[in-house]
């Protein structure tokens, strides 16, 4: 009898719990506001962690500083954060839950090119708006989906940025090229390598690593035998810096340049005291120069316990790039939640905005009109380094 009883309660729970995660699913409503998420996807753990936790926490603040504003609209925003690893297909399944949640709005991400481009297909059969920090890629943005955006500036301005500043500020005129074999290393170690090329400077090598690798002896070895007059590297920290370090345990004391990638405290943390003589190019720049800069970085530090990385900024921009987005959409459709491709529409539409560290004016690929390039340079081991120059494409 007992048995019997419980058969129909276990049936009433098994109910209750299916609705609750069927209201998940379709957002629902907190405390008499309807919810809309954002999510991010950057990798939260792996080599990349620090930049995509930077960019998680950066979208976060921008979340919490439009809180009130939405509110008196009838809505409260969620941040709804992924961890892609730095993984394609990590990517492209998170890509797929996020579509997949109704109340999902926007994402900010990603972090690497190579999981930008295949997550941004799905994002774009589910209309969902998306703005990348720092997925500087070509192909991010040539491919013209209506869904993708990004506010930080292209590979083939930093590139071409980052060759131009060695040859003709550096002096360099023989390069070793090492590049990680992505779609973001391997793309921006060609721009530059086609741009020191057209200035005159001899290529002496152009190797690949692979990404997760550890010893790269071999490939320092190579750079050594060739003398070069700088070590040019397309990829992240996790690889770079070790190169770095064990490059100067070989005794190369040449300058190294590198790209955003190299842009992290993670860099000093793993290279140390060889830290010192690297450059790099970055599409970042230092958001504690203005006022409102010197706020966010108070604000996030009180948060997070930890100083700004080079993308919390951007993840902040892209965030509220997309906000931005969603509140011109709600007002369109009269106070109503807009569909997901009004606000990608409206996203696209931006023209005018100024943020912490950008301003965005989005063209007809989704890039950003106003993004700029900065060069800097480890005079110490210590993160940030100094900023040597900006550079604002003609």
């Amino acid at each position: 009898m007992r048995l019997k009883r419980m058969i129909p309660l276990l049936a009433i729970l098994a109910l209750a719990v299916g609705l609750i995660a069927g209201c998940g699913k379709s957002g629902g409503s907190a405390g008499g506001l309807k919810v809309i998420k954002i999510a991010t996807q950057s990798p939260l753990s792996g080599g990349s962690a620090t930049l995509g936790e930077a960019i998680k926490n950066g979208a976060q603040l921008a979340l919490d500083d439009q809180q009130k504003a939405f509110n008196k609209k009838g809505y409260k925003l969620v941040l709804s954060p992924y961890d892609d690893m730095g993984d394609p297909k990590k990517g492209v399944s998170n890509a797929q839950a996020i579509s997949a949640d109704n109340a999902v709005l926007a994402v900010v991400g990603h972090l690497n090119s190579g999981v930008a481009i295949p997550s941004s297909q799905v994002y774009q059969k589910n209309n969902l708006s998306m703005v990348s920090p720092a997925a500087t890629a070509t192909a991010v943005t040539d491919r013209e989906l209506s869904t993708v955006n990004r506010v930080c500036a292209r590979d083939d301005f930093q590139g071409p940025a980052g060759a131009n500043y060695a040859i003709k500020t550096l002096g360099v005129k023989k390069i070793f090229i090492i590049q990680d074999k992505t779609p973001y290393g391997s793309g921006l170690a060609a721009a530059f390598r086609d741009e020191a090329k057209k200035l005159g400077a001899t290529i002496l090598g152009y190797e690949g690593i692979t990404v997760g690798e550890k010893d790269f002896s071999g490939v320092v070895s190579k750079a050594a035998a060739a003398k070069p007059d700088l070590i040019y590297f397309g990829g992240v920290y996790a690889e770079g810096a070790l190169i770095v370090k064990q490059a100067r345990a070989q005794g190369l004391t040449i300058p190294v340049m590198g790209g955003d990638g190299m842009d992290s405290s993670t860099s000093v943390q793993i290279a140390g005291s060889g830290i010192k003589g690297v450059y790099y190019s970055t599409v970042v720049g230092d958001v504690t120069k203005t006022e409102k800069g010197r706020k966010f970085a108070a604000a996030y530090k009180a948060k997070f316990k930890k100083n700004v990385e080079g993308y919390s900024a951007y993840g902040y921009d892209s965030a509220a790039v997309l906000l931005e987005g969603i509140s011109k959409a709600i007002d369109k459709n009269g106070g109503k939640l807009p569909t997901r491709q009004a606000v990608a529409t409206a996203v696209r539409g931006i023209q005018d905005y100024d943020g912490i560290a950008t301003k965005v004016a989005f063209d007809g690929k989704g890039d950003n009109k106003f993004a700029k390039i900065y060069i800097y340079k480890f005079d110490k081991a210590v993160y940030p380094a100094t900023e040597q120059t900006e550079i604002t494409k003609k």
